[in-house]
C-alpha cells in the first residue's frame, strides 16, 4: 500500500481561495442571451453544442466574456471559444491573487507561493496557448490541449498522477515530469510518428489528485472523482471529426483511467498505463472495456516495491505489468525511474506515440512478450 511503503506525506495544502466558479456559474444560471436562456449546468455535451452552434459569433463571445470561469469549463462549448474565455479567466485569477498578496494577510511563505502562482497563470495565459478547462479554486484543476482537437483525427490525453495541481502543472526544470511537459513531448513524437495523420494531445490535470503519497493516494476516492470528470471530458471532444481517443495514464493517473475503464465510450480504443500503483482490477478484462490496455514500467521505477493488492480498500489491485493482469506489456527502455516515460529519445515514448498515432502493429514488446499479437 502507498501509506505503508512510501514514507512520504501529504506535502500539498489546499489553499483556501473564493470558489470563483460556483460564483460563475450562479451568474450563468441567472444568464440568458437574446432573450434565451442559457443551458443548466450539466447539460449534455450535444445540447450545449448545438445551443453555441445556433448564436452569432458576437453573442458566443459576449458570454465567454460575462461569465468565462463557465465557458471555459463548459463541455459542448467549441474550444476556440474556451480557449479565449480562458484567458479573460486566467487574467482574472491574476489580478485576485496580486490582490490578495497586497492584502497584508499573507505570511512570508504564502508571499513566496502567491507569486509563484502568479507567474503559473501568467504562464498559462501566453499567446498560442489553448487552456480547455481552469478552475482556481483550492489547488486548481487545468487542462490545455496540444494541436487541433476540433479537426484531429487522433487524440490522446494524458492523465498524471499525484500531487498535480496548477503549481505543478508545468516545470521549469525537468519539464517533461509535469503534465504539460508530458503532453508537448507525446504530441511531438506522435507527428514524427505519423506525419499524416492529425493528431491532438491534452495535458489532462481537471482533477484533484492525492497530495503526496498518503491515505488518498491509497484508495480510490480521488480516482472515483477524476473517472467520473475524465468521462465528463470525454463526452465534451468535438463529435463531428469522428476522432478515436487514447488515454496515457501514469501512476495514479492508471486508477483514475482503471476506475473510468468499464464506462468509456467505444471511440477510446487504447488504454495505456506507465509506472502504475494498479487499476483497481486483478485481471485486464475485469475492467470492462473494449479499449486495448498497454502497460510498462521501468526498471528503476519504486513503483515496482508497492505492494499490488486490494486490502480493504487500500490499495489498487494486480500489477498491470504482471503476466497474470494479461495487459499488453511495452518496452519502457530508455525511461528513468518513476517520471521519465515521456523523455525524447525513450523506448517509451516512442511506444507511446505509436498507440497514439494507431499505429500499434509497430510498438516495441516488454519482456518478449508478444504484445501486437492479433494485431495489424
Amino acid at each position: 500500500m502507498l501509506l505503508a511503503t512510501s514514507g512520504w506525506t501529504a506535502g500539498r495544502q489546499l489553499r483556501a481561495r473564493p470558489d470563483a466558479l460556483s460564483a460563475s456559474l450562479a451568474a450563468w444560471r441567472a444568464g440568458s442571451v437574446a432573450g434565451r436562456p442559457l443551458p443548466a449546468p450539466g447539460t449534455a455535451p450535444g445540447r450545449v453544442e448545438r445551443f453555441f452552434g445556433s448564436l452569432t459569433d458576437a453573442q458566443a463571445t459576449g458570454l465567454a466574456r460575462r461569465y468565462p470561469l463557465t465557458v471555459g469549463n463548459l463541455n459542448g462549448a467549441p474550444p476556440a471559444l474556451r480557449y479565449r474565455a480562458n484567458r479573460i479567466a486566467l487574467a482574472d485569477a491574476v489580478r485576485a491573487e496580486r490582490a490578495r498578496a497586497r492584502s497584508g494577510g499573507l505570511t512570508v511563505d504564502g508571499q513566496r507561493a502567491s507569486r509563484r502562482l502568479v507567474h503559473r497563470l501568467e504562464s498559462l495565459r501566453r499567446p498560442g496557448r489553448q487552456v480547455l478547462a481552469f478552475d482556481p479554486t483550492g489547488s486548481g484543476r487545468v487542462a490545455e490541449v496540444f494541436g487541433d482537437v476540433a479537426t484531429a483525427r487522433r487524440v490522446s490525453i494524458v492523465v498524471p498522477g499525484v500531487d498535480t495541481d496548477l503549481l505543478t502543472f508545468e516545470r521549469t526544470r525537468q519539464p517533461r515530469r509535469a503534465p504539460v511537459g508530458m503532453a508537448r513531448a507525446l504530441y511531438a513524437a506522435e507527428r514524427a510518428a505519423g506525419p499524416a495523420t492529425r493528431t491532438a494531445v491534452i495535458a489532462w490535470a481537471d482533477y484533484t489528485s492525492p497530495a503526496g503519497l498518503g491515505i488518498d493516494a491509497a484508495t480510490g476516492a480521488r480516482a472515483a472523482d477524476g473517472a467520473r470528470r475524465l468521462l465528463a471530458t470525454l463526452d465534451g471532444l468535438p463529435r463531428r471529426s469522428g476522432a478515436t481517443v487514447a488515454l496515457f495514464c501514469h501512476s495514479y493517473g492508471s486508477v483514475v483511467c482503471g476506475v473510468a475503464a468499464d464506462r468509456l465510450p467505444r471511440r477510446v480504443t487504447d488504454i495505456a498505463v506507465a509506472g502504475s500503483p494498479g487499476m483497481r482490477a486483478e485481471h485486464a478484462r475485469d475492467l470492462g472495456t473494449s479499449a486495448r490496455i498497454w502497460a510498462m514500467r521501468d526498471s528503476g521505477d519504486w513503483i515496482a516495491d508497492v505492494p499490488h493488492l486490494d486490502l480493504a480498500g487500500l490499495g489498487h489491485g494486480a500489477d498491470p505489468v504482471s503476466a497474470d493482469f494479461d495487459a499488453r506489456v511495452l518496452s519502457a527502455d530508455g525511461a528513468v525511474g518513476h517520471a521519465g516515460y515521456f523523455e525524447p529519445g525513450t523506448t517509451s515514448l516512442a511506444n507511446f506515440a505509436e498507440v497514439g498515432v494507431g499505429a500499434v502493429s509497430s510498438v516495441r514488446c516488454g519482456g518478449g512478450d508478444a504484445c501486437t499479437a492479433g494485431l495489424t
